[in-house]
């Protein structure tokens, strides 16, 4: 059987282009401070079980009366992800700040209702869920494999956003909490059957959720499939490292290391040109404020950035983040060749989430590592078909520090 690295399939010209964009960087670790070693204040910290395994609860029931359930994950030092089988979604990170205090970073609820309310369905925020079987935008919902063409349900006017009508964000996943070397783990898998939402092919996907002592949330994809398809997985998480000052993320410092980018047009499908930064208010290859140039940019930030140094297997840095506040440190790597970075833009304070924080315009940001969007009409663009016998295996890090 074939290992599937998604990071290593890349088409002719494009291969050149991303060989031709490496440049030299710092070590992650030199970019984004110190790791939160810190412990916690004992009355914000649950101590894990004697068998070190994840602790669960009830998360309340979907509409349809399914009961799901709540996993949490919790590492050396006081760390905690809390992950439901809703979706894959990760509903809280709780991390410290440079006083060594937990605060959560991510934006979500605390029964899965909030992910199925009214406002949550109409505004689509897909706030911590898994993204699949195609993460971000598919063209007038069309592509062609073998010679064959598929429509898919369109859920973003004319396109396919994020799977369709019910992607993997809105499926109950099978659970199963474990523990490895690396920390506290909990693993999901779905199948996805041959025609779900259009697409060709009954896909078995695995998840693994990893909250590792080295202060990481690791996600490992890996995927079969029995027909040729693309799939394009990633995670969805709106992050707001000053989270709890009730503020939004334009005074996050952002980096990423990527010197084009895919330029779109109105309905952010992309045109195909691979722009570089330089000069423009997509360049991030060194420190800025999200909020420094965003008006320059209509609609904000909800692009592909062409990471540089994505041409083999392994991990790569695809974006740092620093928030001056709490002193709070995020890293992100990953073996894809793409990242989204989102600003929430389309957050308009109709969503009141956990801690009974309102969720206003840019109150969050997100870095969804992937290939890149409308990959199965771009023939120039990265390969997202897995074919029958082939295994998908993808991984994405994120790494928590402070900066004191």
């Amino acid at each position: 059987m074939t290992v599937f690295h998604r990071s290593g399939i890349l088409t002719g010209g494009l291969a050149g282009l991303l060989m031709l964009a490496a440049c030299d960087q710092k070590k992650p670790a030199d970019q984004a401070g110190t790791s939160t070693s810190a412990t916690a204040d004992s009355t914000q910290t649950s101590t894990t079980s004697s068998s070190n395994m994840p602790t669960s609860a009830s998360f309340g029931k979907t509409t349809d009366g399914q009961e799901v359930q709540l996993y949490t994950l919790t590492n050396a030092h006081g760390l905690k992800a809390t992950i439901t089988n809703y979706g894959g979604t990760v509903t809280s990170l709780l991390v410290p700040d440079k006083q060594g205090k937990l605060g959560n970073i991510v934006l979500g609820f605390d029964n899965v209702s909030g992910y199925q309310s009214p406002a949550f369905v109409k505004a689509g925020p897909y706030f911590g869920a898994l993204i699949g079987r195609y993460g971000n935008r598919i063209k007038g919902g069309k592509f062609t494999v073998d010679g064959k063409e598929y429509t898919l349900a369109k859920n973003n006017g004319p396109n396919t956003l994020h799977g369709g009508l019910k992607g993997y964000d809105k499926v109950v996943w099978q659970a199963e909490p474990g523990s490895s070397s690396d920390g506290q783990t909990l693993k999901l898998t779905y199948l996805s059957k041959d025609g779900e939402e259009g697409f060709p092919g009954n896909l078995n996907v695995t998840v693994v959720y990893t909250l590792t002592n080295n202060d990481e949330l690791k996600i490992d994809y890996a995927a079969t499939t029995d027909k040729a398809t693309p799939v394009n997985l990633t995670n969805h998480s709106y992050f707001n490292l000053g989270y709890g000052q009730d503020k939004d993320v334009l005074s996050h410092e952002v980096t990423l290391p990527a010197d084009r980018y895919t330029v779109v047009d109105k309905d952010l499908i992309p045109t195909g040109e691979l722009k570089p930064v330089k000069g423009t208010p997509f360049d991030f290859t060194t420190a800025h404020t999200i909020g420094e140039r965003i008006a320059q940019v209509p609609g904000g930030y909800d692009h592909n950035w062409v990471l540089n140094n994505a041409g083999g297997n392994g991990l790569h840095l695809a974006a740092t983040v620093y928030e001056p506040t709490s002193g709070r440190t995020l890293e992100t790597m990953t073996t894809e060749p793409g990242v989204q970075f989102y600003t929430g833009n389309f957050l308009d304070g109709s969503l009141k989430g956990t801690g009974d924080v309102t969720y206003g315009k840019h109150y969050g940001f997100c870095l969804e590592t992937q290939h890149f969007p409308d990959s199965p009409n771009q023939p120039t663009f990265p390969s997202t078909i897995l074919k029958p016998g082939d295994t998908l295996h993808s991984t994405t890090v994120y790494r928590f520090g402070v900066r004191k």
